[in-house]
């Protein structure tokens, strides 16, 4: 079971149990209770479609209940719906696992309509759970997400009255929390659109967006003529483009089409991970805009987010596009109605900025005991070949102005991460070269 800012997560039924489920929850119930911060003593529970979903949502729930806790009941709903309402209800809990494989679920914890930081992930783990005499109680409601996400649109200029869009869309939701929503959705933009997968808990994909081919969209998007195609992960916190020709965007241009469209819209200081493209970077100072890194996980964004007061930010790794002041979360939603408002002029820039990077990600398992070593000694032997070595989480190897080698943690599985960016030209070799470099680092000491 993995254990972080992210969420608790694990393969259910095996590391991640319902005797777990419980804990968590009661923990989580006691920390809403003792926390002097959180005004509201409410929780709002909302699932995606795995498998395993429903019955975690029903025991999370109860856990809450003995507490003390009432709980808030969203059924089935996207990440970024629960966010959205966390704001109005108070706090959250989110049965998913996100962009995990089916058989992992897990729970995402919100309070104030954020998710948690470190300290607070520590506190909720230090809570001394208790028999209350008071139980709570449960209540049904329906997001408005919809409506508030129409309204911004408007208000800021993305849409203009008349709602019209021109563009004609597909959408692969990947059966997850966004598919019972999608003709809402959708007919509220006025937007013309066309579904795969669109039936909640069946797919014929992956839950991972990111890394799935994506063929039926695909076709989808060429056998219609559309002009773009969305896909979504289980939760809906994730987006990933497929343009007119069929081809699918990167997880970076995916997000930089998002950062464009805010600027095209007044919007100047962002933040993103450290293990963004350089690309958006390049995009933020063409048009004199300001730009900060975080450590890599949503939380870390957010947080920095909202110390700096920034319009939107987010992380190229995942697609996840955050608008601090509508939602304080990866928001896939708002980002496809957002490129889709997107000019055709600036969609091309961001083509063309795109197209002097190139980036690869991928990961190592290693056992979690040996990672920090495996890091340690990834830089020894990188370190020649640098020009800035930046430690603000794991190592990440500044090359030369366009190229870079990042080796982390992951945030949520049991494995290290590599990130490189450079050319297209170069970044096959100096990604093997880094690959390469902990494998044999990692058969050197296990």
């Amino acid at each position: 079971m993995k254990i972080s800012i992210s969420g608790i997560r694990g393969i259910y039924g095996q590391d991640l149990t319902l005797n777990a489920i419980i804990n968590f929850s009661r923990l989580f119930a006691c920390f809403i209770i003792n926390n002097s911060a959180i005004t509201v003593k409410k929780c709002l529970v909302a699932r995606d479609t795995r498998p395993s979903s429903n019955i975690i949502h029903r025991t999370a729930s109860a856990a809450i209940m003995e507490q003390g806790v009432d709980v808030i009941d969203l059924g089935i709903a996207p990440t970024p719906f629960a966010f959205r309402e966390s704001t109005r209800y108070g706090n959250a809990m989110i049965i998913t696992a996100s962009h995990n494989p089916l058989e992992w679920n897990g729970l995402k914890f919100v309070i104030n309509g954020r998710g948690i930081f470190e300290d607070e992930l520590e506190s909720i783990q230090q809570q001394d759970t208790f028999s209350s005499t008071e139980f709570g109680k449960s209540f049904h409601i329906n997001s408005r997400y919809i409506f508030d996400m129409l309204e911004l649109m408007i208000n800021n200029g993305y849409l203009d009255d008349s709602r019209k869009n021109t563009n004609a869309i597909g959408i692969d939701p990947g059966g997850g929390a966004i598919s019972p929503f999608i003709p809402q959705l959708y007919d509220s933009l006025n937007q013309k659109f066309f579904t795969v997968n669109d039936i909640a808990g069946i797919s014929s994909r992956s839950p991972d967006p990111t890394t799935d081919d994506l063929l039926e969209l695909r076709k989808l998007v060429l056998s219609n003529k559309l002009d773009l195609g969305f896909a979504f992960d289980m939760d809906a916190d994730r987006l990933v483009v497929v343009d007119k020709k069929g081809n699918k965007l990167s997880t970076d241009l995916t997000l930089l089409l998002c950062i464009a469209s805010t600027i095209q819209h007044g919007a100047k200081k962002f933040v993103v991970s450290i293990d963004t493209s350089n690309a958006i970077a390049h995009m933020i100072s063409k048009h004199g805009g300001t730009l900060s890194h975080s450590k890599v996980g949503e939380a870390n964004v957010v947080k920095q987010l909202i110390e700096m007061n920034a319009d939107a930010g987010g992380e190229g790794s995942s697609a996840g596009f955050i608008m601090p002041k509508f939602n304080m979360c990866r928001d896939g939603i708002l980002a496809s109605s957002i490129i889709s408002s997107l000019s055709e002029d600036l969609y091309d820039d961001c083509i063309e900025i795109a197209s002097n990077y190139s980036t690869i990600r991928t990961k190592v398992p290693i056992e979690s005991s040996f990672q920090e070593t495996v890091i340690e000694k990834f830089e020894e032997k990188f370190k020649e070949k640098s020009c800035q070595i930046i430690k603000m989480d794991g190592t990440k190897i500044l090359i030369d102005d366009k190229s870079w080698v990042l080796i982390r943690s992951s945030n949520t599985e049991h494995a290290v991460r590599i990130s490189a960016e450079s050319t297209p030209d170069k970044i096959q070799s100096i990604f093997n070269d880094a690959k390469e470099k902990v494998q044999s680092i990692y058969e050197e000491i296990k």
